[in-house]
């Protein structure tokens, strides 16, 4: 009988301990993480089906159609100098979505800083390691996440629905450089917008030539404070 009680109180003591532990993990949660809404996606983001020159047109036509630029992955090869300028597809997508008056906005790298703008109905184009199936880095749009099960949900190549624990997916992110932007209207605002690189951006899209753009994206802001 004695020996009975003794199991039962080692359950119960292992049952504890596992409690324990399910709660230190859930209070690892950094602060920022919960004050955003549980679950977002964002079920209306264009988005084109393709593997070649890593992802990029296929990618940043979606960011442009978001804007109502109509485009398609193929007219945006021969402007992002594709292929051959693998090397330099950061700055030309930079350079080519200025060219269409828009605002390039770039992200901190931390996974917080993502998911915010996520949450505000953003969405976020980044590069990350796919080391499953490519060597080079791969571009993709940050759709969605669930906090509950610690996964963020990216259109990547083929994939319009492609999920990834935070951590596999922060690592592979920052592995290609944490380059994260998006791609803004001038008459709209990030969440917790950065005034000094908002205003740095609009100057330079000034000077490129988008006057009337940049000038609205400086009257965007002086609004907003």
């Amino acid at each position: 009988m004695r020996a009975v009680t003794g199991a039962k109180s080692a359950r119960l003591w292992l049952m504890g301990v596992f409690a324990l532990a399910m709660v230190g993990c859930a209070s690892v949660e950094p602060p920022e993480f919960r004050r955003l809404p549980e679950r977002v996606e964002l079920n209306g983001v264009p988005f084109f089906r393709g593997n070649a020159n890593q992802g990029a047109p296929q990618i940043l036509a979606g960011m442009l159609s978001e804007q109502r630029v109509r485009i398609t992955p193929g007219l945006l090869v021969k402007p992002l100098q594709l292929p051959g300028a693998e090397a330099s597809l950061q700055s030309n997508i930079e350079q080519l979505a200025a060219g269409y008056g828009l605002m390039v906005y770039p992200l901190d790298k931390s996974l917080s800083a993502l998911l915010t703008q996520v949450a505000a109905g953003y969405p976020v184009m980044l590069r990350f390691s796919d080391g499953t199936l490519w060597s080079e880095p791969r571009y993709a749009m940050l759709v969605g996440y669930n906090r509950a099960k610690g996964t963020v949900l990216l259109r990547a190549g083929m994939e319009r629905r492609r999920l990834m624990d935070f951590n596999t997916f922060e690592s592979a992110w920052k592995d290609a450089g944490g380059w994260a932007v998006l791609i803004l209207s001038p008459t709209q605002l990030p969440a917790n917008v950065d005034n000094t690189r908002w205003l740095k951006i609009a100057n330079e899209l000034s000077r490129s030539g988008q006057e009337q753009a940049g000038a609205a994206a400086i009257k965007t802001l002086e609004s907003h404070r």
